[in-house]
């Protein structure tokens, strides 16, 4: 009884995210800041769930691992989120008004038509640049940090190099225009469901909800150590696009990390896709005193 119950969370508190933004009075869904405070009690309360009803005890939370996870939080509810508006956000609208693209009819579709073809927007962009940065060195060194992680937490979505945190951001969203609480709605609801798929929860939702969102055993196996085992599983959020483009794989992983699973701190995370360029200026000054010494 209690395990089908904890196994319900995830989708009741989608629905419970839903309509809060639905039947919330007008002024309080209005306010900016409510989606940064609904967005960081989600967190928390995700979070804590970790500690009642814990999957795998070699995931468990530790301060330094808390440490680490609130400073991505903040970072992208700020910085990465202010460079997102700010370089591609704007351009994008001021396209959009540039070429005179309209959608207002938008505006009339029901509500949660509305949020699903926001989540789908937002995630059809994520799931291609993450499947991109799986399948190209380059955009895979931006990446690779957020797969150095070695254990899974409700907020080690958010961990990552800066750059993937820009580039796995990026979306068309701008180009239509839906009521912004729709748009608020669908990001919660997709903080949610990724929420849960990073997190050390042992609740294992319905065939229903796993056929459409992504879960806790979907994303464990991205998350596995060898690098080929990796790819697949790409969508943080809808794995129904794995479905649909052939690269959904089934199965779990309760062992994460990459390469010898050592856990990078955030300098390291930072200056990871700079290691090429950083190896050959450190063998330039070797290289000019021996050619001294000759």
């Amino acid at each position: 009884m209690t395990k089908g119950l904890v196994n319900l969370i995830p989708p009741v508190t989608v629905v419970a995210v839903v309509c809060f933004w639905a039947f919330a009075p007008a002024t309080m869904l209005a306010n900016p800041w409510t989606i940064v405070i609904v967005s960081s009690l989600i967190t928390l309360y995700i979070q804590g769930l970790e500690f009642v009803f814990e999957r795998h005890a070699g995931w468990r939370m530790n301060w330094r691992e808390f440490g680490t996870d609130l400073f991505y939080v903040v970072l992208g509810s700020t910085a990465i989120s202010w460079v997102s508006r700010t370089l591609a956000d704007a351009p994008l609208l001021a396209l959009k008004q540039s070429l005179g693209i309209a959608t207002p009819w938008l505006m009339h579709w029901p509500f949660l038509v509305q949020v699903a073809l926001v989540i789908f927007l937002i995630e059809f962009g994520q799931y291609w640049m993450h499947r991109l940065m799986h399948n190209s060195a380059p955009f895979w060194m931006t990446h690779a940090p957020h797969h150095h992680i070695t254990q899974l937490n409700a907020a080690k979505g958010y961990v990552g190099n800066p750059i993937e945190l820009f580039l796995i951001s990026l979306s068309v969203v701008t180009l239509f225009d839906v009521q912004l609480t729709a748009i608020f709605c669908a990001v919660t609801v997709l903080g949610v469901v990724s929420g849960f798929a990073h997190a050390n929860v042992r609740a294992n939702p319905p065939i229903w909800y796993g056929f459409v969102f992504t879960t806790i055993r979907h994303h464990s196996l991205h998350h596995s150590v060898p690098y080929e085992d990796t790819r697949c599983n790409y969508a943080n959020s809808l794995i129904l696009l794995d479905r649909i483009f052939g690269t959904f794989k089934e199965g779990e992983a309760s062992i994460v990390g990459q390469d010898e699973r050592r856990r990078l701190s955030i300098r390291e995370q930072w200056l990871f896709p700079f290691q090429p360029l950083l190896a050959r200026l450190k063998q330039r000054p070797a290289a000019t005193t021996d050619a001294v010494a000759g």
